[in-house]
């Protein structure tokens, strides 16, 4: 499990804020820079303006997250929180928008928000003397508000441009997966552009610092657009493989008509007895034999009561048929908090079971991903997925 390492400082409309720690590094900065720019103030005026300014930055950051955390609010999705960080700002909104069209408002919502500020600003700003500190400050502020917007509109993941040249694609082929792969490798591309960039301008005119910030901008595009780029990978790979594709038999079939005696000593005295069993009788599945429930028949009843007694109706277990995708039972699982789900046939009959070790060793099979036979069986024990796949917080965005 991931700890948290940000801080959080309060909610706003109930949306938790975080500061990322680095943030006070780029709060330092922009108060040097603001700082020096403001010099002809004096030494105190400027540096008090520096940290002003250096806050109203992130202020204009924070209302271009919310601009997007109350758009895809209004459209019932869920905004766990709004995070300051590094290179700005990010509202962690938990699924997708339904329809192209709503994606486009969540993505320009923030630019329309600073473009708006920019407005305001700059209306407030030419209402005041032409020498005042405040007016040079407050002119600043929407320059920079607009500057947000226009950057943000650069259409590469993880840009809001890039959301929006999504939604295009999304709207004109039809296929959101294919939208996302799209501004991904747009976003990859300008990344790459933008590390480029960066050492020309360190190389031809020695601004190291301006150089190394654009080439690290850079960086956070490309990779925040592979990110991008692999869940959305792994999203069709959920959706496209179906229960077929993972259960197992790994479950032994019994008689339901011997007695529960018998039934101990051929199978729970085993050296390796299996987890789970199906009865049958007649040649039909009867349902599942809970091994817990012989606790609840006195043994001296053994002799005489059968492991038709016990059974649990295949109508009454947790079940799936088998053209389920497995974005689906990974939903099953979590939502109903299930070690693992049975799967029918058509005709009502049991085809398999499948649980987290199952789905995690097709999954990784599929996307040529390696793992051990030792980890999946730990998965299998703990009913846990591996660090770093959160395969049940990707399949939810999938399926809703």
């Amino acid at each position: 499990m991931q700890t948290n390492t940000n801080w959080r400082i309060g909610s706003l409309f109930g949306i938790p804020l975080f500061l990322d720690p680095l943030w006070f590094l780029i709060l330092g900065l922009a108060t040097l820079n603001f700082g020096v720019a403001y010099q002809e103030l004096g030494t105190v005026w400027a540096w008090s303006a520096g940290v002003i300014m250096a806050l109203l930055l992130f202020a204009s950051v924070l209302l271009h997250e919310l601009g997007h955390s109350l758009v895809a609010r209004s459209q019932g999705i869920k905004v766990n929180s709004i995070t300051l960080f590094l290179f700005g700002g990010i509202a962690a909104i938990e699924e997708e928008s339904k329809t192209p069209g709503k994606a486009f408002q969540v993505a320009i919502a923030g630019p329309a928000v600073s473009i708006a500020l920019f407005v305001l600003l700059r209306l407030g700003a030419d209402v005041l003397p032409d020498t005042s500190a405040l007016r040079m400050m407050i002119g600043d502020l929407a320059r920079i508000n607009l500057v947000l917007a226009l950057f943000n509109l650069i259409p590469g993941l993880p840009l809001d441009g890039g959301q929006v040249l999504k939604a295009a694609v999304w709207k004109a082929t039809g296929d959101r997966f294919q939208a996302v792969h799209w501004a991904a490798k747009t976003g990859q591309i300008l990344g790459y552009a933008a590390i480029a960039l960066g050492l020309a301008v360190d190389y031809f005119t020695g601004e190291l610092v301006t150089g190394l910030w654009i080439a690290l901008l850079g960086w956070f595009g490309i990779r925040n657009a592979t990110t991008y780029d692999r869940v959305t990978i792994l999203q069709e790979t959920l959706l496209k493989l179906k229960a077929t594709d993972a259960m197992t038999r790994d479950f032994r079939i019994v008689d339901a008509n011997q007695s529960l005696r018998t039934f101990a000593d051929l199978y729970l005295l085993e050296t390796n007895p299996a987890q789970i069993y199906f009865a049958e009788s007649d040649g039909r599945y009867r349902g599942m034999v809970a091994i817990d429930d012989l606790r609840t028949v006195e043994r001296s009843e053994w002799e005489t009561r059968t492991v038709d007694a016990i059974v649990h109706p295949l109508t009454e277990i947790p079940s799936v048929g088998e053209s389920t995708s497995i974005a689906e039972i990974i939903n099953k699982l979590e939502s109903e908090q299930l070690p693992r789900v049975t799967v029918l046939s058509p005709a009502g009959a049991v085809a398999g079971i499948i649980d987290r070790g199952d789905i995690v060793r097709t999954v990784a099979q599929n996307l040529g991903l390696r793992i051990t036979d030792a980890e999946i069986k730990r998965i299998k024990e703990e009913g846990s997925y591996p660090q770093g796949l959160q395969l049940q917080v990707i399949a939810k965005s999938t399926t809703n």
